[in-house]
């Protein structure tokens, strides 16, 4: 399938349309944003990274039996999917304190939680996607009920998978978020799983491996990013 129109241009990644109404071609960027967009720089391979990154964490949840978008890889930095209908609610699943939590609740970082937390955030920039629930979610028409429930569902089995592959990779999933969107009436995990959407630290070290050395002005960002990748045992093309 080809490109055709630019549908919509992210932070990190561009959308097009293709000849076929179903799907899309998403193109991953070497941008990097942080802070709503306040600061953006591009790092050279990013884009290559997590596209690669992105279509092996969604061939593995695939296989653990939940839908994905995910097509096929097209490209180091394009891949094939569905066209969903996005649902503006992001869902968030924490296994340790980090990032807003620790903010908010004055709790201390890589605290463990026990069992893990689930929040909703309104996916808005401008608003810096606030905390809602899911009375919003439903009173504002941003998802039904029903919808809501299998998202839980199906952010806590990506947990089940996820945790389990990082941690035999010698790394703690501290936290996450996703985004889901309706496709033929079914409720399937959408946009991306990269270090760019989630916290990972190494197991004995807690270096941090994810975004938040872009944020917090650690350096190395891409090269962390390759070496989740390899650990995780995803080749990815010399530099």
């Amino acid at each position: 399938m080809e490109k055709q129109t630019e549908l919509y241009r992210g932070k990190a990644k561009t959308v097009h349309t293709t000849e076929n109404p179903d799907y899309l071609i998403l193109e991953f960027r070497d941008d990097t944003s942080a802070f709503d967009g306040e600061r953006i720089e591009q790092l050279a391979r990013k884009g290559m990274v997590n596209n690669r990154f992105n279509h092996f964490i969604m061939e593995r949840l695939a296989e653990a039996g939940i839908p994905t978008q995910m097509e096929k890889l097209l490209s180091d930095t394009e891949c094939l999917v569905k066209k969903l209908d996005m649902i503006p609610v992001e869902c968030v699943v924490r296994n340790r304190a980090a990032g807003s939590l620790v903010r908010r609740l004055g709790v201390a970082e890589g605290a463990e939680l026990t069992p893990p937390t689930f929040e909703l955030f309104l996916k808005n920039d401008a608003l810096h996607d606030p905390m809602v629930n899911e009375s919003h979610a439903i009173a504002f028409g941003w998802a039904n009920a029903e919808q809501l429930a299998e998202m839980k569902r199906l952010t806590f089995a990506v947990n089940d998978v996820l945790k389990a592959m990082f941690d035999d990779a010698g790394m703690i999933l501290v936290d996450y978020k996703l985004e889901f969107g309706v496709f033929k009436g079914q409720v399937v995990l959408g946009d991306e799983f990269s270090p760019d959407g989630c916290r990972l630290w190494d197991k004995e070290t807690l270096t941090k491996l994810d975004k938040d050395r872009f944020r917090q002005g650690l350096g190395g960002v891409v090269e962390a990013y390759e070496e989740v990748a390899q650990r995780l045992g995803l080749e990815l093309p010399p530099r």
